[in-house]
């Protein structure tokens, strides 16, 4: 094969292909910019599918997490949360999840409170909005209905049997049962994205709900372990539903997960096709800061690649995305050796107790940011006018323990997106008069 060289060009760059980078895509497209992406987006896959806004604030689980929002910004006042007013959040929510169930993942409107939703060990973890096929669950649960778990012979990751004992004081008409499911019934191991492509068939859903109707008796609903299609999941949960006569719900399994998968393939399938310049599972090797732009450097399979922009979104994420690396020296940013703010020393970065309800103070390192979304340099000052951060990579906010991990993506990179489309226009307006 001869490699050649080519040059792409956009009015926006996103550098990274996360949940914070694909919003980003998604809310360039919706002001209507031509956008180029670049990234690996594996870590998509080990996510539930559920969208936190804020579910913890240090002191238990959050209800209302727009009350939660007040309180951090009284008390976290650095949180990137707590500098985007709540108008905002709600917006971006609002569009990230209309513009998902567009492309054919049906997700619930973000409401006022918080959704008790399951985990895979039948444990709950307040969130803010869920896939559609998840939401059964939650008034199953509300209204205590006798309900059938299901697994599958073969299936690692998911019990039922964990789900119902952990939820019985909660649920007490919970009862769990295992099956084989049609064609991997022989013991073998099996993965849930493969029993998942296979309900996308519809002679396996009909063979798997003749297998699954003797068992109702008088279950009112039925929760699976999410397997209902990776792609048209929709459609997959409302003809499964048809042929039994019951609400059915997905429970999220240990991951890598299929919702996960799900919004990986979907981004995949669907950014490119409404005309985004998607490089996946790529990496920039070299970003160039112009004084008009940048470009960025890379290679895939048919050459070196080169995209031009007016400006670039920065969301490569954490230590798990390989936006940040720590070492024996500290923890720096991988791409342009950007400023972190991190502890003075690594004997700081954890507590003794693992369990320290306070977190570890590596779990807020990261990137600080202006009010323009501009990552900052050592000296506080913008690195560059036309670059912009968001997500996980951003300091002063610990994602995991605060289950905000989906509202820093969301809502950061609503604002990012905002302050980087109006710095390209305002540098193509420039570029126009001195022409």
């Amino acid at each position: 094969m001869i490699k050649r060289p080519r040059r792409h060009q956009a009015e926006l760059l996103v550098i990274g292909s996360g949940l914070a980078g694909m919003a980003a895509s998604l809310f360039a497209l919706e002001r209507g910019v031509s956008v180029a992406q670049v990234g690996n987006s594996g870590v998509i896959a080990f996510t539930t599918g559920y969208l936190d806004l804020l579910g913890h604030d240090g002191r238990g689980f959050v209800d209302d997490p727009w009350q939660a929002l007040l309180r951090l910004r009284e008390e976290e006042p650095r949180h990137p949360l707590a500098n985007i007013a709540a108008d905002d959040i709600r917006t971006a929510f609002n569009c990230f999840t209309r513009m998902l169930t567009g492309m054919g993942l049906g997700y619930a409107a973000p409401g006022g409170h918080n959704l008790l939703a399951l985990t895979p060990a039948g444990t709950l973890k307040p969130t803010l909005s869920l896939p559609l096929t998840m939401q059964p669950a939650i008034a199953a649960m509300a209204g205590g209905h006798d309900t059938l778990v299901l697994d599958f012979i073969g299936l690692n990751g998911f019990s039922a049997r964990e789900v119902v004992a952990n939820l019985a004081p909660r649920w007490p008409g919970l009862r769990a049962q295992r099956i084989g499911f049609p064609d991997m019934d022989s013991g073998a191991e099996v993965y849930a994205e493969v029993l998942s492509r296979a309900l996308e068939v519809p002679a396996t859903r009909l063979r798997l709900a003749e297998r699954i109707a003797p068992l109702l008796g008088s279950a009112q609903a039925l929760g699976l372990p999410a397997i209902l299609g990776v792609h048209r999941p929709d459609h997959v949960h409302r003809e499964l539903q048809s042929l039994l006569g019951v609400p059915v719900f997905e429970i999220p399994t240990m991951p890598p997960a299929v919702p996960g998968v799900r919004l990986r393939e979907l981004f995949e399938t669907q950014l490119p096709q409404r005309g985004v310049a998607l490089e996946p599972q790529h990496r920039v090797k070299r970003l160039e800061l112009l004084s008009q732009g940048v470009n960025a450097h890379l290679e895939d399979a048919y050459g070196d690649v080169t995209i031009e922009a007016a400006a670039a979104v920065l969301t490569t994420g954490r230590f798990t995305s390989g936006g940040l690396r720590a070492d024996p020296n500290g923890i720096r940013e991988t791409l342009l050796n950007l400023a972190v703010i991190q502890p003075e020393s690594r004997a700081d970065w954890y507590r003794p107790d693992y369990f320290d309800p306070r977190g570890h103070a590596i779990n807020r390192s990261g990137v600080t940011v202006d009010e323009q979304w501009r990552p900052l340099d050592a000296a506080g000052k913008p690195a560059h006018p036309r670059l912009f951060a968001a997500g996980s990579l951003l300091a002063h906010q610990d994602w995991m323990r605060q289950r905000c991990g989906a509202g820093v993506a969301i809502a950061t990179a609503y604002k990012a997106v905002d302050a980087a489309v109006q710095a390209a226009r305002s540098s193509q307006a420039q570029r126009n008069r001195t022409q």
